[in-house]
């Protein structure tokens, strides 16, 4: 009887600590099983190094162009660490997620497998995750999510300073490089660099607090992120990125603020429109500094949160553009960025002052 009771809690105990697994095959053949699989906010990533193989693809990091280059009987195709799109030939396939660094390796989403490589391979591919339960809700109720939308839905004195302290959030760092130019300028850099500047330009001028979510190259995982924002006196939140194409003529700021369907339900219809006036004042101040800005657009972003928070999201530029690439890696560019951004919180702050007066 002892040894039935300890050989079952063994297998409880082994069922307990299952891990996420995968399998994967071309069509007829027999499936491979790959345990290395991470989740991030719903999505199921993969390292491309593990993927390949099996589909009876191979691929090489270029260390110079800062691409991944997949070898198929179909030719070759690249996809980039943080690009939208993978080109095959002269074709610009868009993927769902952009390839992600994590933990040393490059990673694709599931959706990257059963989309995107039967181009390459000429067939179907079989795909299951063998334990969708580490995957329970969707992205827009993942527990990310929901912690966005508690910590941004603020409830502020009514006799409180317009803007009583702002979070900066830069994006990418440490092994997340994010996209990165042909020359090895990293995107997280970047916006770090920037980043700590307008904490500058916010502190010099203002005097209010500035909460970064990294203040060096560090990585950062998601939730921690979310501690600059969680400070009792935050009332507005920019996060910062880089952006990258296959295309050298993609140039430009581009802004985004959460979409529609972002906003909790009973949002007043002020409190809605604060992000997109924010946005509009960071670009007009950027128009003004002589920086070319695409739009404004919204979407359903996930680091924007559900919740009221004024919260832009800024491109600062594409790093595979020779004319954005100057202006990211010049110093005197970036303090111009920076203050750029800082004019346009500064304008932001002043409209709601007037307002509230």
């Amino acid at each position: 009887m002892p040894r039935l009771f300890i050989a079952c809690m063994m297998m409880l105990m082994f069922c307990g600590a299952a891990e996420a697994a995968v399998e994967l095959a071309l069509e007829g053949h027999p499936p491979v099983t790959i345990n290395e699989v991470y989740h991030r906010n719903g999505v199921v990533f993969l390292a491309i190094e593990d993927v390949l193989p099996p589909l009876g693809l191979s691929g090489q990091w270029d260390s110079v162009d800062h691409v991944y280059r997949i070898k198929s009987p179909r030719g070759v195709a690249v996809i980039s660490p943080g690009s939208q799109f993978m080109r095959h030939g002269d074709l610009f396939r868009p993927l769902n997620n952009p390839p992600r660094f994590m933990d040393g390796r490059l990673r694709v989403d599931a959706s990257f497998i059963s989309l995107q490589l039967p181009a390459l391979v000429g067939g179907s591919i079989y795909f299951r995750d063998l334990n969708p339960g580490t995957v329970a809700e969707q992205p827009d109720s993942s527990p990310i999510d929901r912690l966005f939308a508690f910590l941004l839905q603020k409830d502020k004195p009514v006799d409180a300073p317009v803007l009583r302290g702002i979070a900066i959030d830069p994006g990418h760092g440490g092994q997340d490089p994010g996209s990165m130019a042909s020359d090895g300028l990293k995107e997280k850099d970047v916006t770090l660099d920037v980043a700590l500047r307008l904490e500058k330009q916010l502190k010099m001028h203002l005097g209010i607090p500035v909460y970064l979510t990294r203040n060096s190259d560090y990585t950062v995982q998601e939730a921690k992120r979310l501690a600059a924002v969680n400070q009792p006196d935050v009332d507005a939140l920019v996060l910062l990125h880089a952006q990258g194409s296959f295309s050298d003529a993609s140039r430009g700021t581009t802004l985004f603020v959460r979409s529609a369907g972002q906003q909790p339900a009973g949002t007043p219809a002020g409190q809605a429109g604060d992000s997109m006036r924010l946005a509009r004042h960071l670009a007009a101040s950027l128009k003004r500094a002589g920086i070319r800005v695409n739009g404004i657009e919204r979407a359903p972003l996930l680091p924007l949160g559900r919740g009221d928070l004024p919260s832009v999201l800024v491109e600062l530029g594409y790093l595979s553009n020779p004319s954005d690439l100057a202006l990211l890696r010049d110093d005197v560019s970036r303090e111009k960025l920076a203050e750029a951004l800082f004019l346009g919180l500064q304008q932001f702050a002043d409209e709601n002052r007037e307002v509230e007066g």
